[in-house]
């Protein structure tokens, strides 16, 4: 793989069986992705655009291609490797948050830093690792909040801590999946800047599944899905 490519897609298939019925989710997929990349992908409901991510982020193996991360190919990484890949590369922003009820946003917070390998500093949470959770925290607007449960958050305050939670392990690759689906126009607007922040100033690589033509005119660039494939460039006719 490229050095310079963050991930890298090869005649990517993803297919899945209902019953007697084989879902072609993807047919033969193919692109690079450089670091520092801001990319956005969009297409209607059934295009595969969720599987494109559900695969760039480790969370599912192709039927067939190759799919690079990291210099490896991910569908030839075991169980252990993938996981460990997935905890230390990419951090996930999902639209629905998924943050865990009975969790505080400290608590919510540091749930990836659970899964780390001893080779990526242990699951024991330490000084260090509060220090930062504690700066994400107020980064993202929520330092006085750190002891407050997802119900006593509004949308906004839960999408940034879901935002604190994916930047804890410093991942290179953020995805974030309609990460502004469910926030007021103000809000939405804070959240983008901070990508523009994520990805200009740091140089993260984001990859960000949206069906807003305006959201996605944040990117670099853009892609759109139908059918399985890459059907162009440029922004969605939405």
């Amino acid at each position: 793989m490229n050095r310079d490519l963050a991930a890298e897609i090869v005649d990517l298939h993803k297919h899945y069986y209902l019953g007697e019925i084989t879902v072609h989710a993807l047919k033969g997929v193919s692109l690079e992705i450089p670091r520092g990349d801001f990319l956005a992908i969009m297409g209607t409901s059934g295009s595969g655009k969720s599987t494109m991510l559900n695969l760039l982020g480790a969370l599912d193996r192709p039927t067939g291609g190759s799919y690079y991360l990291g210099g490896d190919d991910v569908a030839q990484m075991d169980d252990d490797a993938l996981s460990d890949a997935r905890n230390r590369l990419i951090g996930f922003i999902f639209q629905s948050y998924n943050l865990i009820p009975q969790y505080t946003v400290l608590e919510n917070v540091e749930v990836p830093l659970h899964y780390r390998s001893e080779a990526t500093g242990g699951r024991e949470i330490t000084a260090a690792d509060r220090a930062r959770i504690e700066a994400l925290a107020d980064r993202v607007g929520l330092g006085g909040r750190m002891d407050h449960k997802p119900f006593q958050l509004s949308g906004g305050q839960q999408q940034r801590v879901a935002i604190a939670r994916a930047l804890v392990n410093d991942p290179e690759i953020i995805l974030a999946d309609e990460p502004t689906g469910n926030l007021d126009s103000k809000t939405e607007e804070e959240i983008l800047e901070l990508f523009d922040e994520l990805n200009g100033d740091e140089g993260r690589t984001i990859i960000m599944v949206t069906h807003e033509p305006g959201v996605a005119k944040r990117a670099k660039r853009s892609i759109y899905m139908r059918d399985g494939l890459i059907a162009g460039e440029g922004v969605f006719p939405g």
